[in-house]
């Protein structure tokens, strides 16, 4: 039997923080998260929308949503002085640690542009927002037994290279093979961050998910960026015409997320996807990524890399299990 929404088993007594739950899969999943029990911290970077989304949650609940435990919290991944502000800011509120970690947010096809920090915008948000927001939280996230670390891939990853020459993109830039570096990124470190975690034996998970292909406002957003111009112009028929055709509604979309936040007994490493066609549509099932998504010298050098420019450490525990020299 398909699984859905209604399998998630009761998060009661769970605290998720769900970054860019203001919209989209990130709002369907912080929703189904408070349904079934959770105390879900909506973090987005404009706090009026994450109003207006806790404010929608609540209305979508019916009588359980005036006691659902959801609060705002600011987050800007395109800025680690924000990411460390919302990280500090998390260690007051939740000294004793959290449970749940979905790295949902992201931005998709932009125009060329950098980050608070000079970062490529969509490798700097979508992948290094994300890990120094996972290093800066993980003391609180090894706290709690049986914690869960949920990053977002996408099928956008099976064409992606990590370009160690050129991370940000500087000698050249295409916005979809930058989005693919992106995304190729999320899920090494997801992969990277579940054999550190085994070869140290904590006990938490770090797993990968993607949505297919989902009806949200990702695509028109990154679009806009560039304010209409004519690559977005041209563009956007054709992610309208797919949206149309393959396209799944974004409470499908998020299932793979749900799925992989929730089900006991997850695997390290597992990585969840739509099972139709393409992985494009469809109820979440066990997927694989492409062997570079795995590749443990690139993972190793990816994690590196990332550490030297986030300024961020994991904690000393935390081994890899990739033998040089």
């Amino acid at each position: 039997m398909s699984w859905n929404a209604s399998d998630i088993t009761d998060q009661t007594g769970k605290t998720a923080i769900v970054t860019g739950a203001n919209s989209g899969i990130g709002l369907i999943a912080a929703r189904e998260l408070a349904r079934h029990g959770a105390s879900v911290v909506v973090a987005c970077r404009d706090t009026s929308k994450g109003d207006a989304a806790v404010e929608q949650i609540r209305k979508d609940l019916g009588t359980s949503g005036a006691t659902a435990s959801l609060t705002v919290g600011k987050l800007d991944l395109a800025s680690l002085d924000s990411v460390r502000e919302f990280a500090a800011g998390i260690h007051e509120s939740h000294p004793d640690g959290f449970d749940l970690l979905i790295n949902n947010a992201g931005v998709m096809a932009t125009p060329k542009s950098t980050t608070a920090d000079g970062f490529e915008l969509q490798f700097g948000t979508n992948h290094l927002g994300h890990f120094a927001l996972t290093g800066l939280l993980f003391d609180l996230l090894e706290k709690v037994p049986g914690s869960r670390i949920v990053t977002l891939s996408s099928n956008a990853h099976k064409p992606g290279k990590i370009d160690f020459e050129d991370l940000q993109h500087e000698k050249r830039y295409h916005r979809w093979k930058a989005y693919s570096q992106s995304k190729l990124a999320n899920l090494m470190f997801s992969n990277e961050l579940a054999r550190r975690i085994i070869f140290s034996d904590l006990d938490m998970t770090a797993v990968a998910a993607h949505p297919g292909y989902s009806k949200t406002n990702l695509s028109t957003a990154g679009n806009s960026l560039d304010g209409g111009g004519i690559v977005s112009t041209l563009s956007k028929p054709f992610l309208k015409i797919g949206e149309n055709v393959i396209g799944q509604s974004a409470e499908m979309g998020a299932l793979p997320t749900l799925y992989a936040a929730t089900v006991p007994g997850l695997a390290n490493g597992s990585y969840v996807g739509p099972d139709g066609m393409g992985e494009m549509r469809g109820h979440p099932v066990l997927v694989k990524g492409t062997k570079a998504s795995d590749n443990l010298e690139s993972a190793e050098r990816l994690w590196a890399v990332s550490e030297e420019l986030t300024g961020v450490t994991f904690p000393a525990e935390l081994k890899s299990g990739v033998v040089t020299g």
